[in-house]
């Protein structure tokens, strides 16, 4: 027994169908973030290609894609504060993609990045659709798509960043793990740890996955049926990515195994459990404004930890759980960019699927103009953020 799921997978050109509606609508709600945010630029005279392609990390990708990273600890930025920031922070299969688009199309480092992400955008949607049908049905299915389509911050699907990307693999992931297809689930998650760092999310789904599922069929199925080798190597496969860019970084900067952890530290990035996050948090109470941005914040990520509270009350596949969760924690404790949390926290799409859930069982009608609303709002806020301060 090695499905972790409820549902037989449906044949290919079944699963396409299956998947339509959701696609459409998910390209829908893109399409509406994208006008808006043309106007909404063309208002203030700033450029909608240049918000989505050459601005912020977009930039640190193009770079790398171009010349490559650079000598010695790669190309570096020193601050004035005396913070050194390395393009050595910045996992390659987004660049590695942009580079064979750029070679294969007349398209520039950055538009390949820009259909990168739009493509990837479409696999992402299509993944958290298979992951939601398999485990809840195709209205949960649909209502999950178009959720994560509709996150206040969802017009990062749409730039040259690896969010997209990095969803995509994972979700895929994901669904092969609960399909038992475990040499698909260790290949995909190791692309998943070449494109960002949480990657060790989907090792550890992978592997968490695998052991149980290797216990309970030793208990179940006689000893001589239990598939050993696929599950094996599916282990194997799953962290090659992500290990072997870390030690190549550490092998670059000579700072052995763990210099991946400098150049983060370069950047002022790490894991200290939520304490500067909460510090961040506590000084936005010193005046009334900032008090009501420490109020949402609060609220925010309370009603964070209540999804996965509910995730797990629901008792979703655990490597769903383990996948989201570690996800939600490395994003939340982690020391710096405060105002990348909601950004990084977009790959956590299982935490969306008790409402996914909720709204498959309301009236179509009443769904769609939830949905419809949230969308409206999420393209207006996305053209605002984009034009201001922007994901960091």
């Amino acid at each position: 027994m090695t499905d972790l799921g409820t549902r037989p997978a449906p044949p290919p050109t079944g699963a396409a169908r299956r998947a339509a509606p959701a696609l459409a609508g998910y390209v829908a709600v893109r399409a509406l973030g994208l006008v808006v945010l043309a106007l909404w630029s063309a208002a203030r005279g700033s450029s909608p290609h240049t918000l989505l392609t050459a601005r912020w990390d977009s930039l640190w990708y193009t770079r790398v894609a171009g010349p490559g990273y650079g000598y010695g600890y790669g190309y570096e930025v020193r601050l004035p504060n005396g913070d050194v920031h390395s393009d050595l922070a910045f996992f390659p299969l987004l660049p590695w993609l942009e580079r064979l688009g750029e070679a294969l199309t007349p398209l520039s480092f950055a538009d390949a990045g820009l259909l990168v992400s739009t493509l990837a955008s479409i696999a992402a949607a299509w993944g958290i659709f298979a992951v939601a049908d398999h485990v809840y049905g195709s209205r949960a299915g649909f209502c999950a798509v178009l959720l994560w389509a509709v996150l206040p911050v969802g017009i990062v699907q749409s730039m040259a960043y690896s969010e997209s990307l990095f969803t995509a693999l994972a979700a895929w992931s994901l669904y092969a793990v609960l399909r038992g297809r475990w040499v698909t689930a260790g290949v995909l998650a190791s692309l998943a740890g070449l494109t960002r760092p949480v990657g060790a999310a989907v090792v550890a789904a992978v592997w968490v996955a695998a052991i149980t599922s290797y216990v309970r069929d030793r208990r179940t199925l006689p000893a001589r049926e239990v598939p050993v080798l696929r599950r094996a190597l599916g282990m194997v496969l799953a962290p090659l990515g992500a290990a072997g860019y870390v030690l190549w970084v550490g092998r670059r900067t000579g700072k052995g195994p763990l210099g991946y952890l400098d150049v983060q530290a370069g950047w002022r990035n790490g894991f200290d459990g939520g304490y500067a996050f909460a510090r961040f948090v506590a000084g936005k109470f010193t005046a009334f404004p900032s008090a009501l941005a420490g109020a949402g914040l609060i609220i925010g990520v309370a009603l964070i930890v209540w999804l996965f509270v509910v995730c797990v009350r629901q008792r979703q596949p655990l490597p769903l759980l383990v996948y989201a969760g570690i996800v939600t924690a490395l994003a939340l404790c982690a020391s710096s960019y405060f105002g990348s949390k909601p950004r990084l926290l977009l790959p956590a799409f299982p935490l969306l699927l008790p409402l996914a859930r909720a709204l498959a069982r309301v009236r179509p009608s009443r769904s769609a103009a939830v949905l419809g609303g949230v969308a409206a709002a999420s393209a207006v806020y996305g053209a605002f953020w984009l034009n201001g301060s922007g994901p960091p």
